[in-house]
């Protein structure tokens, strides 16, 4: 099994959609994915993820599932620095105080102790271990059973925040340390590779990360003047 990470394209997040650029974006990791062998495309409800997977969805026919608890987290609590913006206080704790996110305990910092980040993360983390037994993968500590009986690759379009927290979980590595040092493009590809042996345990292995070459080729081709909506 793949697991195509997708982030949405550059948003408006006042209105919760996409730029223009970020259409451009949409339809340039749309033709980068045709090739994927993408059959379920699953989606934040969030209109910038949505509108970023419908691109993919028209170019493979396709329909695209909603996942509600990927939607992008939210941050905060009472005394925390930066109002409780879990990819800065990553860094804070990084630079500043010498933390160790794979020695110490980062849930116990009172930085996301009580962060609403941590919350969204626990239910990312519970929702997405259910979404992999369904396509045959039950989690087992830090591993995977396998259950699938054939391979298959799946788009999921979200969010730096939840797919950050997807990440995390699924290559067993703290999140705050994720959010620091594995930032991502709009539109980049990710993709995690589950093997696929029917009742072995397996491990997710990264086969791709923070791929950007579609949005790259788009800004250098010549630019066509789009009319207004």
């Amino acid at each position: 099994m793949r697991i195509v990470f997708v982030r949405h394209g550059e948003p408006d997040y006042a209105r919760d959609c996409l730029t223009v650029e970020g259409r451009k974006q949409a339809a340039a990791a749309a033709e980068r994915l045709a090739g994927e062998g993408i059959s379920k495309i699953y989606a934040s409800p969030c209109g910038r993820a949505a509108q970023t997977a419908a691109c993919t969805a028209r170019k493979l026919g396709l329909p695209v599932v909603t996942l509600e608890f990927m939607r992008e987290i939210t941050w905060g609590g009472p005394g925390i620095p930066v109002q409780g913006h879990p990819w800065t206080l990553s860094d804070w704790l990084i630079e500043r105080e010498g933390f160790d996110f794979h020695g110490d305990s980062w849930r116990e910092h009172p930085y996301f102790r009580e962060n609403a980040a941590t919350r969204c993360y626990d239910e990312v983390c519970a929702k997405f271990d259910a979404l992999l037994a369904h396509h045959g993968y039950a989690r087992d500590g830090g591993r995977y059973l396998c259950q699938a009986d054939g391979d298959e690759t799946i788009g999921l379009f979200s969010h730096g925040g939840s797919g950050g927290c997807a990440l995390a979980r699924l290559l067993g590595l703290p999140l705050p340390y994720v959010l620091s040092v594995m930032p991502y493009d709009f539109t980049s590809i990710i993709i995690v590779e589950l093997p696929v042996r029917p009742g072995e345990y397996v491990r997710p292995r990264l086969e791709l990360f923070n791929d950007c070459r579609h949005i790259r080729s788009a800004a250098a081709a010549p630019q066509i003047q789009e009319k207004p909506d």
